[in-house]
């Protein structure tokens, strides 16, 4: 297991500035965070000129990009591109968001299948990150996609777990799934807390994902609107020195 950081915990600025944060902050592996919302790093502004967004990428950091993390649904043109575009950067990892509740099963099925043969054709893993409002919410929803569409895999989210409407559930069933962590510390009612104050055991789930041969990102994910200004990295340091005594 390595540690890396998303661009999403300094989603709030742009992306140049995101990445040289992160260095400063001692990080060497990113993760790519993409959102229509906002000015930070939108999908069809990539898509519409990836290697301008290559060249650019190399020369603003140095930075080993491990992942790319899709905060909202894209059509399939604008998912294949990305995925190419992940394929010519030589990553790995492409997390994807879950349809919201209320989307029937057999559908999600549907868009999942037709995804993972885009992402199957690039070489590249595709997983749901699980997420509260879709259908992941749910950890036994979230296993069962995985079983139902061959190849696809779970971005495993504690924190929505534990301030979920599933939080007295157990899920450790999940971890088999699992192809990549966005972390933070949480407890129940509160989705981000400061370094030691939540709930979140992070030596025991380290060692779950230890016991499935997990040797992928721990990827911190600091939520800025939730976080800011120099206590962010502050905080975002304490959770790498902490993960990093764990490795």
């Amino acid at each position: 297991m390595y540690i890396a950081a998303s661009t999403r915990c300094f989603s709030d600025l742009g992306f140049q500035e995101a990445c040289h944060q992160l260095a400063e902050l001692e990080f060497d592996k990113v993760e790519i965070f993409m959102s229509d919302e906002g000015n930070h790093l939108r999908p069809s502004d990539v898509v519409a000129k990836p290697d301008e967004f290559i060249n650019r990428f190399r020369e603003i950091t140095r930075l080993t990009p491990i992942a790319i993390c899709l905060d909202h649904d894209v059509d399939e043109v604008v998912f294949s591109a990305i995925a190419k575009l992940a394929k010519t950067m030589k990553i790995t990892q492409l997390t994807a968001s879950s349809s919201p509740l209320g989307t029937p099963f057999n559908s999600e099925i549907d868009r999942l299948r037709n995804f993972i043969k885009i992402t199957n054709h690039n070489g590249i893993r595709l997983s749901l990150k699980t997420k509260s409002g879709q259908l992941t919410e749910d950890p036994h929803t979230a296993v069962e996609l995985c079983q139902a569409v061959p190849g696809l895999g779970i971005t495993f989210d504690p924190s929505y777990f534990m301030c979920g409407p599933y939080k007295d559930q157990n899920y450790d069933h999940v971890v088999p799934y699992v192809y990549h962590t966005h972390l933070r510390d949480s407890k129940p009612g509160e989705l981000q807390m400061p370094i030691g104050l939540g709930d979140l055991d992070y030596s025991r789930l380290i060692t779950l994902l230890q016991k499935q041969g997990y040797q992928r990102a721990l990827s911190v994910e600091i939520l800025p609107e939730l976080l800011q200004g120099a206590d962010r990295n502050l905080e975002m340091r304490k959770l790498r020195m902490l993960l990093e005594t764990l490795l």
